[in-house]
């Protein structure tokens, strides 16, 4: 029997590893770093991109969660070390999980809240789409920006990078 995994993320394995290279190239000693006042600090964003994959796993096992009761982390790690522990615990929870789960709960709702207020209510499957990849290749894409502005060369991601070429 095919997994969900096998079935409806095949790619996913793809996306780790890219995420993976470039929170190799963390730049010790940035992380308080900011293009802008308003932007996150190149230390949080690239703890964000990390715990991301865990978000999947909290998908996966229950139909919902309530920022009211359970605040998103404010975690900063401070090397590519932390944020490679941090990614590949949270990248082999959620590809368990998608192992794990029947292709029936992918159409089953789930719902991000923040006590009363609905942020999110939709298919699971396409919650989780958004999140394990979009969500992910957004921040990584940030990210790659923000390494850049800091003089760190980038890894190949869908492509070969100038700093590859």
């Amino acid at each position: 029997m095919t997994s969900v995994l096998d079935r409806y993320f095949d790619d996913l394995d793809v996306e780790f590893a890219t995420t993976r290279r470039l929170l190799e190239r963390f730049p010790e000693g940035h992380a308080d770093w900011k293009p802008h006042e308003k932007s996150m600090s190149l230390g949080r964003l690239a703890t964000h991109v990390a715990e991301l994959p865990g978000f999947a796993e909290t998908m996966l096992t229950s139909d919902e969660l309530d920022f009211a009761t359970r605040p998103p982390a404010a975690t900063t790690v401070r090397s590519a070390a932390e944020l490679l522990t941090i990614h590949d615990r949270t990248a082999a929870a959620a590809r368990a999980a998608l192992v794990a789960m029947s292709a029936e709960k992918l159409d089953e709702l789930w719902t991000l809240r923040a006590g009363d207020q609905v942020l999110l209510k939709d298919r699971r499957g396409k919650v989780l789409r958004q999140h394990l990849v979009s969500h992910i290749a957004h921040h990584r894409g940030q990210l790659s920006v923000y390494y850049r502005l800091v003089g760190v060369a980038l890894p190949w991601m869908y492509g070969p990078t100038a700093d590859e070429m």
